[in-house]
């Protein structure tokens, strides 16, 4: 006899053709979510073709650059970019170590996209038969939903990202990985130097890995992006809708079918939750001020270590803000939306901070979380400076 709780003792799509198989597809899909959002990773990022390893030669040469990037941040921020006793490595990966990599860093926060997919309001449930049972189909669709979404989102950026902080999400252990593929298909594309290119991103990954691995800065980032994703509310209407627009007598319709369940807009809904709107300005703020700073710091060592410095900052700051679609959803899902404004805002509050208090103003950003400024201190350096000043 089958538990209460199992697929087979509530199976919502048994007597429908179609919905019969899903409802076998998604109680055995839930055991794997992971291996099936990998595999779904990689075939993204290598857009189903094989790629060679990294080549011995690039490998020593990014390790040698991280040396430099290294010693440069460490002198120029007087942060320690050791994390737990380690010294930071910078190692050449491919896209499909990258992938595989940052799923397994994103997990904690990519988990809730399931569990918001099989949310029904009590209220619904309890008086609307249909939305109890489509409750039912939603948990369901979770495990599978959560692979495609998870997937497809890390397997896109796999193709784009050239380290492991394009995104500004902490990340554990002290290995920094870059992608030399993207970054040289890049400099092609932009005719940039490939050599300054790389020095670049190493110093960009080292900044952030600097400010990131800050214990406190790394805890508050990280709680405020769990909260946001945790808030996303569930929007059964819009893919019950989507459904209802398919032929499910037609065995042909299950790409049809896929397709729906992989576009997260549906499910998750295009509209942000009120939760989600409190959390936003203090994302935005905490981020907006990490940027300014790594831009700071990074000004300060490459004009004067990288001869094509200021061309390589005009674009890879350029392209920062030109997004294409699938990497504006992934920022959304977090709450990680950073227009050109909210650049500038980072930009000028280190830069207030600087003519009011000097670099050792600039450093106490990172003294304690205390420290950190309040979404409208971004605008007012001023303000921040009183505030900090003053007795706990």
């Amino acid at each position: 006899m089958s538990e209460p709780d199992s697929p087979e003792e509530f199976n919502p799509f048994k007597g429908m053709p179609i919905f019969g198989d899903l409802g076998k597809l998604f109680s055995q899909q839930a055991s794997s979510t992971w291996e099936t959002a990998r595999q779904f990773a990689v075939a993204v990022a290598t857009e189903g073709q094989s790629e060679p390893n990294v080549d011995p030669s690039d490998r020593i040469a990014l390790e040698e650059l991280g040396r430099v990037a290294e010693l440069q941040v460490a002198n120029a921020t007087g942060l320690s970019t050791t994390r737990d006793g380690q010294a930071a490595t910078v190692v050449p990966v491919t896209r499909t170590q990258w992938a595989t990599a940052t799923l397994e860093a994103y997990q904690h926060l990519l988990e809730p996209i399931g569990d918001v997919s099989s949310r029904v309001g009590p209220e619904e449930a309890s008086y609307d038969p249909a939305q109890a049972m489509f409750g039912q189909i939603m948990k369901m669709i979770g495990p599978v939903m959560l692979s495609m979404t998870a997937g497809s989102m890390v397997g896109n950026l796999a193709r784009r990202s050239m380290g492991q902080y394009d995104l500004p999400i902490p990340r554990s252990g002290s290995t920094l990985m870059v992608v030399p593929a993207n970054m040289d298909a890049l400099a092609e594309e932009w005719s940039l130097d490939a050599s300054d290119l790389r020095l670049w991103v190493c110093l960009s990954e080292l900044t952030h890995h600097a400010v990131l691995s800050i214990p406190h800065v790394s805890r508050r980032l990280d709680e405020l992006l769990a909260d946001y994703v945790r808030g996303f509310e569930a929007d059964p209407a819009a893919l019950e809708s989507r459904l209802g627009e398919l032929d499910f007598a037609n065995p042909e319709s299950m790409g049809d079918i896929q397709s729906v369940l992989g576009d997260p807009e549906i499910i998750l809904g295009a509209i942000q939750s009120p939760a989600q709107r409190v959390l936003l300005p203090q994302i935005t703020a905490l981020v907006t001020v990490i940027a300014g700073y790594v831009d700071w710091t990074m000004d300060s060592i490459g004009r004067g270590l990288i001869g094509s410095y200021q061309r390589l900052s005009e674009a890879l700051r350029r392209r920062r803000v030109t997004a294409d679609q699938a990497d504006r959803f992934i920022e959304r899902m977090f709450g990680l939306e950073l227009t050109q404004d909210q650049y500038d805002r980072g930009s000028a509050f280190a830069s207030g901070v600087l003519e009011r208090a000097g670099t050792d103003g600039l450093a106490r950003l990172w003294h304690s979380e205390r420290e950190l400024p309040t979404p409208a201190e971004v605008d007012a350096p001023g303000l921040w400076l009183a505030r900090i000043d003053l007795p706990d």
